[in-house]
């Protein structure tokens, strides 16, 4: 079995993933920004290169993804393939997001394809909008008035849960069935936010709905929320092309590598009600 390093350990993704590849027989090592080290924790900080030469040690495979608030994702990537490249990593699964290989000049492409230039095995899987942005990101419009508050009108999304996304990565790096590919990432299932606030309301007994809100009235909300400016943009800017249909397409990426359906919206939302009740 491998050693494998999964960066970004503690979020929705890694965290998954992280018990999807020890249930698979792999050592794993969680990179963290934290200073406060758990014994199978390696500090890593992505913004200033911190801990990289370490975290390396005794690595076979590796996990990368750019943590959230970061618009300059290529360049806390980058070290990370480079440093995977110099120690002849056997194998590293990137997570960009659906959308990234648009535009060749966008950063996440851009890391995209260093490590598609890399030399290395490598697969790369760009999901779309997370289930899971309901009982995180969304969470305080949700609990506060029992409203999604987003600017995407009727576009369908076809939202992924983060545990699908653990799944395909877990079995790209335990598996070179499908080395040197990339992969877009989708629900088995289009839905409006307001289809998805419906099947939450049906988990939970409690009436949820959507709201359809300016780009501006976002953005001043994520301004107020402390979110940095750049970033805030930036997601108003996504949020934009989501309204604009970029998510709806449907793939059977998730099928194909773990040969199950991805799980349905109206199953994630029974698994996580408690979230928001």
């Amino acid at each position: 079995m491998s050693k494998v390093l999964v960066v970004g350990a503690s979020g929705m993704v890694g965290s998954e993933l992280v018990n999807k590849l020890r249930a698979k027989g792999h050592e794993v090592v969680r990179a963290t920004s934290k200073t406060q080290l758990q014994p199978d924790q390696v500090h890593v900080n992505l913004a200033t290169g911190a801990g990289l030469e370490q975290a390396f040690q005794g690595i076979d495979k590796a996990f990368f993804l750019c943590p959230p608030g970061y618009t300059n994702q290529h360049e806390l990537l980058g070290p990370l393939i480079d440093k995977a490249r110099e120690k002849q990593l056997q194998k590293v699964v990137l997570m960009t997001a659906m959308g990234a290989n648009a535009v060749e000049a966008a950063p996440l492409r851009q890391a995209e394809i260093r490590l598609e230039r890399s030399g290395l095995r490598y697969n790369i899987i760009r999901p779309n909008w997370f289930m899971q942005n309901f009982n995180t990101f969304w969470l305080h419009g949700i609990l506060q008035a029992g409203t999604v508050f987003l600017p995407v009108g009727d576009a369908k999304a076809s939202f992924i849960d983060a545990r699908d996304i653990a799944a395909v990565a877990a079995e790209l790096l335990d598996s070179g069935r499908f080395d040197n590919q990339d992969f877009d990432l989708t629900g088995g299932e289009s839905l409006t936010h307001a289809e998805a606030a419906e099947l939450i309301s049906q988990a939970t007994g409690k009436q949820i709905r959507f709201q359809d809100i300016t780009p501006q009235a976002m953005l001043d909300g994520l301004l107020q929320a402390g979110v940095p400016a750049d970033y805030a943009e930036f997601l108003v800017m996504i949020l934009g092309f989501l309204k604009q249909g970029a998510a709806e397409r449907r793939t059977d990426a998730v099928e194909r590598i773990t040969g199950r359906a991805p799980i349905g919206f109206a199953q994630y939302a029974r698994d996580y009600r408690a979230a928001w009740l």
